[in-house]
């Protein structure tokens, strides 16, 4: 009963989710009535932070540019009108996408709309304007160099891409954000904020034509651009070990692998699932029951497979004390290695598939979060409704078929590992 109450639900909230076009660029749209509220989210494909080109942080900057008001206004007056009218807006920057958000009660939409509207005609570039957000993003990234989390996050990255566009870190560094200049969020902000790499996202009390008429009007302002392919960049499976010594209290490993998946696979479900038992379901997953509840090693262990159109990984972290961290990771190893020749247990999936059935239609029931699946589901090139889809064959998964899955992708032993401590181990 909980999987077809599951399935039914996500079936309603697919049938609920329009897909039109507007100026031969994408339009998805759930229309809701029920209160006075308008969400628009424009996303452009390939203006992510994999648009840096060499310069780490270049599409993250420009997006604190964006939400700096226009030239005319400028930030203090723009943020006023939004804020005197209750109308939420932000910029937000992906590995792959860069979104604007717009939201409002419906009687404060078109006000907001025009606010956006000129804010892409003639945004702030001007000069103090990059040097306050260059200063802020340099304080920032400053105050990170003490967040052990992000160093050990970033230096993985660097190792699993090195030599690649992704071994950058997306919110740059502090040496690569001070050669930005004006002209090269300019020329970012030409190249990425176009009608070609646009697609509009529609939520709330507002009419299909409604939605039409305003997409129309935003489209219409963007300069036609190109679109940008997207190339897939494999994740190393040299097996690196690096270590950085850090006046830290405890050790930080984060390890990564390949693995071998698109992000359209229509097995991606089984990957979901293996993921789940592993290592993201927190007390349950079979590395926090090994590392820290048998062995009380770690604060915190987790591991996740995140597949996208620019790489496929699975990654995880781990928190320890400093004596502790050779054995953590010796049994980090060894887990992930059992898992891969054993798989998982009957108990396991039946416990994934009930948090995870009982689960995912929570994750819907916001306008927003059906939004966005419908979104994930367009953007893997997939019908809408195809979660749903995955979600009925996870309710049919057998024990085999995991764990033939599970045996296939021994990739991910292939490890490369990250570790951030004081040195106190090798003392």
């Amino acid at each position: 009963m909980r999987v077809l109450f599951a399935a039914l639900l996500l079936q309603g909230i697919s049938m609920a989710i329009t897909i039109d076009s507007i100026q031969d660029r994408p339009l998805l749209l759930e229309s809701d009535h029920k209160l006075p509220i308008v969400y628009m989210q424009i996303v452009f494909l390939g203006s992510g932070s994999i648009s840096d080109d060499g310069l780490a942080g270049l599409a993250s900057l420009s997006a604190d540019l964006l939400e700096e008001g226009t030239k005319k206004l400028g930030a203090t007056a723009f943020a006023e009108k939004l804020e005197e009218r209750a109308i939420r807006f932000g910029v937000n920057v992906g590995q792959e996408t860069l979104n604007i958000n717009l939201s409002s009660l419906k009687a404060q939409f078109g006000e907001g709309f025009n606010l956006l509207n000129s804010l892409l005609s003639d945004p702030n570039l001007t000069e103090k304007t990059l040097v306050k957000i260059k200063e802020q993003a340099i304080g920032e990234l400053s105050r990170k160099q003490s967040d052990f989390d992000y160093v050990a996050e970033d230096g993985l990255r660097e190792i699993l891409f090195e030599g690649s566009a992704l071994a950058l870190p997306p919110a740059g560094t502090v040496e690569s954000i001070a050669r930005i200049k004006l002209d090269d969020i300019r020329q970012f902000l030409k190249t990425a904020i176009t009608r070609d790499r646009a697609v509009v996202l529609f939520g709330g009390d507002i009419t299909q034509q409604e939605a039409k008429t305003y997409a129309d009007a935003i489209l219409k302002a963007l300069p036609r651009g190109s679109v940008k392919e997207i190339k897939f960049i494999a994740a190393s499976d040299a097996g690196k070990v690096k270590t950085v010594v850090k006046n830290s209290e405890q050790a930080y490993i984060y390890f990564g692998a390949p693995f071998d998946m698109p992000s359209d696979s229509e097995e991606s479900y089984k990957a979901g699932v293996a993921s789940f038992i592993l290592g993201g379901s927190g007390f349950g997953s079979r590395l926090m029951e090994e590392i820290r509840v048998k062995r009380g090693l770690a604060y915190s262990a987790y591991s996740y497979i995140s597949l996208g159109q620019t790489s496929s990984t699975f990654k995880g972290y781990l928190q320890t004390k400093l004596e502790s961290q050779e054995e953590a990771k010796e049994i980090v190893l060894a887990v992930i290695k059992e898992f891969v020749q054993k798989g998982a247990t009957q108990k396991e999936l039946d416990e994934a598939k009930r948090f995870l059935l009982g689960s995912e239609p929570l994750r819907n029931e916001t306008m927003n979060g059906r939004l966005n699946r419908a979104f994930g589901d367009f953007y893997r090139k997939k019908p809408v409704g195809w979660s749903a889809d995955q979600l009925q064959k996870i309710d049919r998964l057998t024990l085999k078929e995991l764990n033939d899955f599970i045996a296939a992708h021994s990739e991910i032993l292939r490890l490369s590992i990250f570790i951030v401590t004081n040195g106190a181990s090798d003392r």
